[in-house]
């Protein structure tokens, strides 16, 4: 596990999410407790807020590797997609619009939510949450 792996493994519970899954910035509910694999794979998600670049057609970056996978886009409750991008729609909050959380791939059809990007359980995330992380 790539990120801090004692909090990856508090929230595992026999492959599967144990909790719900919230947007940090809204509390809005994702995804429901046991419905999400917990699954490792490398990916560059863009970060949720674009540094000041030169080259506005440069997207920033940071890989991930911590995600639950979701294999029926229709498991979120609340969840939003993006236009297509190279074979994938990004994965966005569907009550504020904050994003990405993560992506959908088209050929596969599986969705895959960062960890690092959402907040585990029904109490709302600390306030020290609008960094690009």
């Amino acid at each position: 596990m790539s990120q801090d792996s004692s909090s990856i493994t508090d929230e595992i519970s026999n492959g599967k999410n144990k909790q719900e899954v919230r947007c940090r910035f809204c509390n809005s509910l994702m995804l429901k407790e046991q419905e999400g694999s917990y699954e490792s794979k490398p990916f560059d998600l863009p970060l949720m807020h674009q540094k000041n670049t030169k080259d506005i057609n440069t997207i920033e970056c940071e890989s991930l590797s911590d995600y639950w996978i979701i294999n029926d886009m229709f498991t979120f409750e609340n969840i939003g997609f993006s236009n297509t991008v190279d074979k994938r729609k990004f994965l966005i909050c569907a009550d504020c619009d904050m994003g990405p959380v993560g992506y959908h791939d088209i050929d596969t059809k599986k969705c895959y939510l960062a960890l690092k990007r959402v907040h585990h359980g029904k109490e709302p995330a600390a306030k020290a949450v609008t960094n690009n992380s």
